[in-house]
């Protein structure tokens, strides 16, 4: 049961009325998370700029890949609901590679590095291996890819966070909860 209600339209802050309206002409609807985050234009409008810069980052395989496996790490059953829609949908993964993602791997070898890489640093909470950052490196990522990977990684634990707190209703079609695969 969500915690906190979605904005209606008309109580939306002026200050995130043109970013809330951005992601609901680009979504073609206005999902909870949007609605309920939009309460705080500092927040929200940090977020939707991070998240904005950081759609150039990697691949949108590669991306989506990051965000399963984070949401998985973190429980976020909100988040592992629009990461499969996006995976299927956008990214053209197919069911078995959103099932890996979400287990923290790809099928793909240097998707697999950035996404073993992601799972390690919020496991870790961030205290990776040399090991780690080795293998991640060798498979052609640099040291921009792997702060693009942490970015990520943040980003998606803000909005997995959030979610959790705040238990909104599912915008998207409901998947296996975090764990149960």
């Amino acid at each position: 049961m969500p915690r906190t209600a979605p904005l209606k339209s008309e109580h939306v802050p002026a200050e995130s009325k043109p970013t809330l309206d951005a992601f609901t002409k680009n979504v073609g609807f206005t999902p909870n998370m949007m609605a309920a985050f939009a309460q705080s234009p500092i927040a929200f409008n940090s977020w939707a700029a991070l998240l904005g810069s950081l759609s150039k980052a990697l691949d949108v395989r590669t991306r989506d890949s990051i965000g399963l496996a984070v949401s998985e790490v973190n429980g976020c059953n909100y988040c592992l609901t629009v990461h499969s829609f996006t995976a299927e949908h956008m990214a053209k993964l197919s069911a078995d590679d959103i099932i890996l993602a979400r287990k923290g791997h790809a099928s793909d070898p240097k998707r697999d590095a950035a996404v073993r890489f992601a799972r390690k640093v919020i496991e870790t909470r961030g205290h990776v291996s040399d090991a780690d950052l080795r293998a991640v490196r060798e498979v052609g990522h640099t040291d921009a890819n792997i702060i693009e990977i942490v970015a990520l990684v943040a980003m998606y634990s803000l909005t997995n966070f959030f979610n959790n707190v705040f238990d909104h209703d599912k915008d998207f079609p409901a998947v296996a909860p975090a764990g149960a695969i």
